[in-house]
């Protein structure tokens, strides 16, 4: 009779035990399926109303309470935000306001911001009929009431800064703390620009905070999704774009004798 090495037998053990036959194979074991996601994970996604019909399907009464307790947090939490969104549109103003409606509101810190931070303010100059700045200001149009706590304001450019040629439109000049903290200059000149584009870049420059529980609509991730850039790195290029990191309390008038150089344009207010 022939003996089976594989088997496991007590006589196999013995013999193992001697070096007589090899060690039996072990079996790999079978990994253990990762763990499944805390609930409240699951459910961070869903808005205070769809909480409420997901709660109404479910048969288990426990969770239906957990979802019910889960729906009651998030709608306290988005009141809260809506109480602290001060702003949610663009404001147009004049040259006399830009100290008031940019310098001096960029400074005031938001109710409960122990920080100080103060709050970012987006001055956008524009020209009609120029479609690259058409197509921006659609897009600040929709950024000022994605992030109503960032102050959007629009100025026609020349009114703002005197003789400003239409190579450098549209501008936009980022604020907060009363200092400027950069500058995008002829925004979508050698390119057409993407809305996330110029969320990207206001969310790195600090003038956006990125919001809650899992960012946009339904609809705005909609229209991401169809705008959405093969190149992500070339959401922060730009080769007509011009951006100024410096601190300044104002923007002097510039000296520069080409209007068309890359030096910016700076003015007294």
């Amino acid at each position: 009779m022939a003996m089976n090495p594989n088997e496991d037998t007590e006589f196999n053990d013995a013999l193992r035990k001697f070096g007589i036959i090899p060690p039996r194979e072990t079996k790999p074991e079978t990994p253990s399926p990762p763990p499944s996601p805390p609930l409240e994970e699951l459910l961070d996604d869903f808005t205070p109303d769809e909480l409420r019909v997901l709660g109404d399907e479910v048969a288990d009464d426990d969770l239906h309470r957990k979802i019910e307790s889960f729906r009651r947090q998030r709608s306290a939490e988005e009141r809260k935000e809506q109480k602290r969104a001060r702003f949610g549109r663009v404001y147009p103003i004049g040259r006399d306001d830009y100290t008031r409606e940019v310098t001096e509101a960029s400074q005031v810190d938001e109710d409960g911001d122990d920080q100080g931070r103060g709050t970012g303010v987006v001055c956008f100059l524009y020209k009609d009929g120029i479609p690259r700045s058409d197509r921006t200001f659609e897009h600040v149009r929709t950024l000022a009431a994605r992030y109503p706590h960032t102050k959007f304001v629009s100025i026609v450019g020349d009114k703002c800064i005197a003789d400003l040629p239409d190579s450098r439109i549209p501008m936009l000049i980022i604020y907060r703390k009363g200092e400027v903290r950069n500058q995008l200059v002829a925004w979508g000149a050698d390119r057409e620009m993407r809305l996330e584009e110029l969320e990207t870049v206001l969310l790195l420059y600090g003038a956006i905070e990125p919001r809650k529980h899992g960012g946009c609509s339904r609809e705005q991730d909609a229209e991401s999704d169809d705008e959405e850039s093969d190149d992500p790195s070339a959401y922060t290029r730009s080769t007509a774009t011009s951006t100024n990191a410096r601190s300044a309390r104002n923007i002097r008038k510039s000296t520069a004798k080409d209007n068309d150089s890359d030096s910016d344009f700076e003015f007294d207010m």
